[in-house]
């Protein structure tokens, strides 16, 4: 039968978010319900705030989470009651172009819960990410549901729901960094310390942090950085070379996602080096850059979606990694705080004083 739960919504643009109840419907056939124990508050849960992603108001806010499976759906074989699990929002179908040309990184047809959550007038909920997990339990497709370690801190797990994932698959997966190669990373936040944590545990040699914020410049090198760059005094692509023998970095990885500093990102790069864009521009933002500069560098341009992560392969190692002692993940936690400290928490995003605030149970 249908539950009733608390949850963090945004109502309308700009508006602050706000704590009311919300009914989950029951679980169809390959749904399951997850009791949340920890998400992550992240950049792209205040952009749905904003209207920045679309304008599907109201949205059930919250996607970088993990929990425990409390009920299951008729049908459901991937997870079982009891499991933790980290909530994902790429559902791989196996069915689509993508997945059938072994992509599935790239899957147009990613799995969802078959029917919303409702504000208990009957309004449909737009999850954010087709998840929803600023909530005391959440409704979602069994294969957004990746088993882990359940001795994990959930507070640490859920963070690979996103931007920690984002991050470390920027540099692991998209850019592949491999062993002495150099690296840099325009923007130092949540996203981009993970790439150069994901840099240096692929071996990178040279690790090179570009930031603003003397503060952010400092949890990058917690995070392997190796050298250090003040956007605000330095000249960014000079100093890239001058740290590289003056060639440019082998993969400079955009974790800001504007026109400027994707240009630093691709002047900042060696010859034949690749750029790799994590940061997320918003929709009126145009690149204006001289075609011959693009057709006389070689190299590579990508987009790391995800960071062109599959959750059942990439999750339990990363995990295992952490364990290990290997991937320091709980650096990543400044703070843990409750559901009713969401908007709090997007105004210490906004002055940089976090690298994520979690929502823990």
């Amino acid at each position: 039968m249908p539950q009733t739960v608390r949850a963090v919504i945004a109502r309308a643009e700009d508006a602050p978010v706000e704590t009311v109840d919300i009914v989950l419907p029951e679980p169809g056939p390959h749904d399951v319900i997850v009791e949340v124990k920890a998400c992550g508050v992240c950049h792209t849960d205040l952009h749905y705030r904003e209207g920045g992603i679309n304008d599907q108001f109201p949205f059930l806010l919250g996607h970088e989470a993990a929990g425990v499976v409390e009920t299951v759906g008729a049908a459901v074989t991937h997870v079982a009651v009891g499991d933790v699990v980290v909530l994902n929002w790429r559902a791989v179908c196996g069915e689509c172009r993508a997945c059938r040309r072994g992509r599935p990184w790239y899957c147009f047809d990613t799995h969802n819960a078959s029917a919303p959550m409702t504000l208990t007038d009957g309004t449909p909920l737009t999850p954010a990410l087709g998840i929803g997990a600023f909530a005391e339990k959440t409704l979602v497709h069994e294969k957004q549901c990746t088993v882990i370690d359940p001795d994990t801190d959930p507070a640490v797990a859920g963070l690979l729901g996103c931007g920690v994932m984002a991050g470390i698959g920027a540099a692991v997966n998209t850019g592949a960094v491999t062993r002495g190669d150099s690296v840099a990373v325009i923007g130092c936040g949540g996203v981009g310390d993970a790439a150069v944590a994901g840099a240096r545990l692929a071996g990178a040699g040279t690790i090179i942090a570009v930031d603003r914020d003397p503060r952010k410049l400092e949890w990058a090198k917690e995070f392997g950085a190796t050298h250090t760059i003040d956007a605000g005094t330095e000249e960014v692509v000079e100093r890239i070379k001058e740290l590289t023998g003056g060639w440019g970095a082998d993969v400079v990885i955009d974790a800001v996602g504007r026109p400027e500093t994707w240009k630093q990102a691709f002047y900042g790069r060696d010859l034949a080096g690749t750029v790799v864009l994590v940061g997320v521009p918003t929709p009126e933002m145009t690149l204006d850059m001289p075609l011959i500069d693009l057709f006389s560098h070689g190299g590579a341009l990508k987009s790391s979606w995800y960071g062109d992560c599959l959750p059942e392969r990439d999750f339990p190692m990363l995990i295992d990694l952490y364990r290990q002692g290997r991937l320091p993940l709980e650096k990543f936690v400044t703070e843990r705080i409750g559901l009713d400290d969401v908007e709090q928490a997007f105004t210490a995003m906004g002055e940089g004083r976090v690298l994520r605030s979690v929502v823990v149970r």
